[in-house]
């Protein structure tokens, strides 16, 4: 049966266990990662029904998910390719972009030459300028943001530049033009992959959170497997930040949502549209719970997102191809609070399959791209199509 459509799913930070080269990371000795291994450990194992029906057990041992005696999906898992641990270099990986050369990380802040420059040309001064987790940096500074209306700068442990303000102190459109001008600025050498925009509310330390306002602003890719499909006219749906780490290049429709929740309703939604090829990230294993080392509430998203899965099996068409994977690790049980470099799941499903098989370990995730393309007879760079 010809296939006709293909789905992909990434559930961001979802990794595997410790790819050869996480060492190169600073993931080593206590920062070993594994994360849906060791995530299964601190709960006392998972239940994930459709999950492990499809074959997640025979991929890792995971305590409460044991291997499938008939998979339903192709199973195994990817060692990433390209130099980097973050969601720019995973998606951009899974269309046929391999990034050789790692974007400028800033593990002391920005240079004075940068942080001078940004702000003469927002004509305000700034604070932080060092690595934080984002919810500890609005904690620390966000009063005196308060006071002086100085926006918050800082990074992390990949190449962004991140830049936190109050809505009600400096509202979200003139937030959204400082992160375009820092976009602009930052050119080589310091080209960071991503400039984030970081809004949140409260009045006090105890009360400030973030809200789903944040955008991304990526450096724009590389041709690669999505620019060819909107060549030959096939139809791609954009979900969560997907269609912003590709700046929105190629896509038929695209939906910011903010939420696995919302994820889920547009995906419902785009298997309704015209468009053959799906493409959603569901981040809050990732943002909301990786970065906070909460594994009570990263196994929950999990749990929720499997009934999701089931929901979504449902509605496919024996034509369809469903594809499971990651961006990268981000082990919620371990003291680093930053993504992991980790081998990453790996789930090939159609309804017209007879039972799964083990795929093994694949060596790009521009496989993917590959087994995507070959549906319409696409080539993608730097991959090998998998047999559906």
């Amino acid at each position: 049966m010809r296939l006709e459509r293909a789905i992909l799913i990434v559930l961001d930070g979802c990794g595997v266990g410790a790819a050869p080269d996480a060492a190169d990371y600073g993931d080593t000795g206590e920062n070993t990662p594994n994360t849906l291994g060791h995530l299964a450990e601190a709960v006392g194992g998972l239940n994930l029904p459709c999950l492990q029906s499809l074959g997640l057990g025979n991929i890792l041992p995971l305590q409460g998910v044991p291997p499938a005696d008939a998979p339903r999906a192709h199973y195994g898992k990817v060692q990433p390719h390209s130099k980097g641990k973050d969601s720019v270099t995973g998606h951009w990986e899974m269309m046929g972009i391999h990034t050789e050369t790692p974007f400028p990380t800033y593990p002391n802040g920005f240079p004075p030459e940068v942080i001078r420059a940004f702000e003469a040309r927002i004509g305000r001064e700034t604070l932080g300028n060092y690595p934080a987790s984002g919810t500890e940096i609005i904690k620390q500074l966000g009063m005196e943001h308060l006071r002086t209306g100085k926006p918050i700068v800082y990074t992390s442990a990949d190449s962004v530049f991140q830049i936190a303000a109050h809505e009600a102190v400096i509202p979200l459109e003139a937030l959204y033009r400082m992160c375009e001008v820092a976009r602009a600025l930052l050119q080589p050498p310091h080209h960071v992959q991503r400039v984030i925009a970081r809004p949140f509310v409260g009045d006090s330390p105890d009360t400030f959170r973030r809200t789903e306002n944040r955008r991304d602003f990526p450096l724009p890719p590389p041709e690669n497997l999505i620019d060819a499909l909107h060549a030959r006219g096939i139809g791609v749906y954009g979900i969560g930040v997907v269609p912003e780490l590709f700046v929105y290049r190629g896509f038929r429709h695209a939906e910011r949502t903010q939420s696995n929740a919302e994820h889920h309703d547009a995906l419902l939604r785009a298997l309704q549209s015209d468009c053959a090829f799906i493409f959603a990230n569901f981040e809050d294993f990732d943002m909301l719970y990786g970065h906070r080392n909460d594994p009570a509430g990263f196994a929950r998203a999990l749990t929720e997102f499997d009934a999701m899965l089931q929901e979504l099996l449902g509605r496919l068409r024996p034509t369809d191809l469903l594809i499971l994977t990651a961006d990268h690790g981000n082990d919620p049980t371990t003291p680093s609070t930053d993504h992991s470099r980790e081998y990453l799941p790996l789930l090939v499903y159609s309804p017209s399959n007879a039972r799964g098989r083990d795929l093994g370990v694949r060596r790009t995730l521009a496989d993917i791209g590959a087994t995507i393309g070959a549906l319409w007879g696409v080539s993608a760079p730097n991959g090998k199509p998998i047999e559906p």
